[in-house]
Order: structure tokens, then sequence, then C-alpha cells
């Protein structure tokens, strides 16, 4: 993974919007309107080379496909993974646990305006898992070899995400495994091939674990801090068990609160996981920085030590605002971790995936100051 040498690098953090007709056929795959996935595989091509030459022409320096061929629902991960189901929910059963939360129940007037699911249906695991998507994988890294040829860009500046074992599991109701234990192991030996497929590859591979942090919030009562610490380091033990035999300096772990737009009152403070955090076997870790709720939290890096050789990616501008950061402000952002942990060390990026989060539109100019404002900081720190 390529450092802050001479200046301060740019990524994001994976989802972008891909064009309206994509986003239609996953929409119709995700409410099972659809099964035409040979639709979404014959555009997803061109989409991934239009996404490409956008990031490079805007100036980013770390880039992803997009993220254009992924969603949540069963339709996706049961053609990855074999083992899931569908069933009927049960009265008064949520589809999945991000839908009962401290926060909803606190302000349920404001989130019955804006309903989580309609789905009545609940993805559940009533077999063993494995993995069966070895073809899809490929097929995504085919896409992304493709899209590089055009603007010329190496594979070490590339990243693709997955989904860690802990955010996995908020998709997926256990209905087979008798423990938590057995249940995130047995994810993470069905997760590992896509991870090793990437990083073979020669990309960068981001692990995307908002849970880390969010699922605090979704344990209703809410548990102790200790407890759920222990709650957070088993499922950091399942996704390094999933990462063994990798190169750490091909991966980076993403967490951020989740992406809605709601009040985030609940939201678990930073310094209590990040510890637990920088046990993950990765060359760099992603941490939400720029929203309002957390953006405080770069005092957390005066006390906690960045591990030698690890790079920090902190969000610097925000997926949870339609307001376009003014590059100085990011600029100040960027210089602020870069004095706390070293200008070689930090990798400007965003809080969260833009893509569905702000219009396209915003989420593009909203890239364009990140890149203005790494410029800016550059010349500053150089």
């Amino acid at each position: 993974m390529k450092r802050s040498t001479n200046r301060i690098l740019t990524t994001h953090a994976g989802r972008l919007d891909p064009p309206r007709e994509l986003t239609e056929l996953r929409r119709a795959l995700q409410r099972r309107e659809s099964t035409d996935h040979e639709a979404l595989a014959a555009r997803a091509k061109q989409a991934v080379a239009d996404i490409v030459r956008e990031q490079k022409a805007i100036g980013l320096d770390q880039i992803s496909d997009g993220e254009v061929t992924k969603y949540s629902s069963f339709d996706y991960y049961s053609r990855r993974m074999s083992g899931l189901s569908v069933r009927a929910l049960q009265p008064n059963e949520p589809p999945g646990m991000f839908e009962r939360t401290g926060e909803r129940i606190e302000f349920a007037e404001f989130y019955g305006t804006m309903p989580l699911n309609v789905t009545r249906e609940r993805m559940s695991v009533s077999g063993p898992l494995s993995f069966i998507g070895a073809d899809l994988v490929k097929s995504d890294i085919d896409n992304m070899k493709s899209a590089q040829q055009g603007p010329n860009v190496e594979d070490e500046d590339v990243f693709m995400c997955v989904l860690a074992p802990g955010w996995l599991e908020h998709w997926m109701y256990n209905e087979y495994y008798k423990t938590d234990e057995e249940y995130l192991f047995a994810i993470a030996d069905a997760v590992a091939p896509e991870y090793k497929a990437i990083t073979d590859a020669g990309y960068i591979l981001q692990l995307d674990d908002p849970g880390l942090p969010d699922t605090y919030d979704m344990i209703v009562p809410t548990p102790s801090i200790p407890d759920y610490r222990k709650f957070a380091e088993l499922r950091v033990e399942a996704l390094n068990h999933a990462l063994r035999g990798l190169p750490e300096d091909q991966i980076r772990y993403h967490i951020c609160w989740g992406s809605w737009h709601g009040p985030h009152t609940h939201d678990l403070p930073l310094k209590h996981v990040v510890d637990i955090m920088l046990r993950v076997t990765a060359g760099a870790y992603s941490v939400e920085a720029a929203n309002p709720r957390h953006e405080h939290e770069w005092k957390v890096w005066r006390d906690t030590k960045l591990p030698d050789g690890k790079i920090l990616v902190p969000g610097v501008v925000s997926h949870a605002s339609n307001v376009v950061e003014h590059p100085e402000l990011v600029a100040d952002r960027i210089v602020q971790y870069a004095n706390l942990v070293g200008r070689e060390n930090v990798i400007a990026s965003t809080d969260c995936g833009m893509g569905g989060r702000v219009h396209p539109q915003i989420g593009w100019a909203k890239l364009k100051a990140l890149v203005e404002g790494a410029q800016i900081a550059s010349k500053q720190l150089w």
C-alpha cells in the first residue's frame, strides 16, 4: 500500500453511484422483483469503466469499482454462500437487528417517518455456510482489470470492498449454528476465499465493518461497555481468522457508525473500541471523522498510538450532509491528523461511501473538495 511520502494521498470509502439504469436493476433484485442477474452483469463492465475514469479525472489516488454490483439481499448473498434461505417474519420480528435499536426507540416519532425496511422476510442461515461465489468474484475483478486499461491505473492503487464477518451477521439470522463463536467463524471461513482472491489480484482489500462500533446500539437493552468490548473482541478474532496468511499491507479496515441520516445520539464513542480496532491484522484503518457526531474524536489519537508501520485513513468529508465541505476545512482536518500521527501515516478519505447517501452530483463535488483540500494540506506539510 502506498504511503503519503511527499504529499497527502486521497481515497474514499468505496460505494459510488452507478448510472440510474444500473441502480434500478439493483433495486429490483434487492426487492426480489427481478431475478435477471445477467442484465446487471452485462451493464456492470461499462459502469465500472466509467466510474474508474471519473475517479482518476478528479485526481483520487486509491480508487474502487464503486461497488456497482453490490446490494444487500438474499439474492446477492445466496449466490456467494451456501446455507442461506429466506422465511416469513414472525409477529413483531424485525428483518434485521438494525431495525430495533435504542435510538429508534427514543426517536420513534422521527423514525416513523422514514421506515428502514419494507421487506416481510428474513434471511436465515439454515445450513452449513460455504463459499460458492468464485465466478462472481472473478467477474468483479475482471471488470476492474479491464477498467484500469484506459487511465492506466496500477493494481496497488485499487481497493475492493467486502463485508467483515461481524457486519455480515446483521443481514443473516443464525438458525443453524449452536453458538455465536461457531457462527462467526463459519462466516469467516465462508468469506476468506473472496478476501484472498482480491489480494491475489494485487488489489487492496477493504474490510467494511460498521458493526464494530455500531452494533452497540442494536443490542437492547444497552450492554455495559465491558460486556460490549467482549462482544466486539470475538468478532475481531473471527475476522483475523479469515485474514490469516494474507499480506497486511494490502488490507485496510473500515469502520463507521452507519450511513443513515439520523441523530446518532446513541453512537458508541470511538475511545471504547479503538484499541480493539487496531488488533485487526490490517495495514490501514479507515475511521469516520468528519460527521459532526464524531469530528471531535481526533482527540482519541492524542492518547492512542498508531502502531508503527500502520496508516490512518480519516474521513475528512462526510456522507451525512448535502453541504460540500470547503477545501480549506478539508485541509485543516488533514493537517490536524498529520500532526497527531505523522504526515506519512495519513491518507485522506470520506467518512463512508457516497453512493446512495447524497445526490451523485453532490457526492462527486465532495470528492473534488477532498482532492483540493489534500493539495492545500500537502503544501502546508511539505
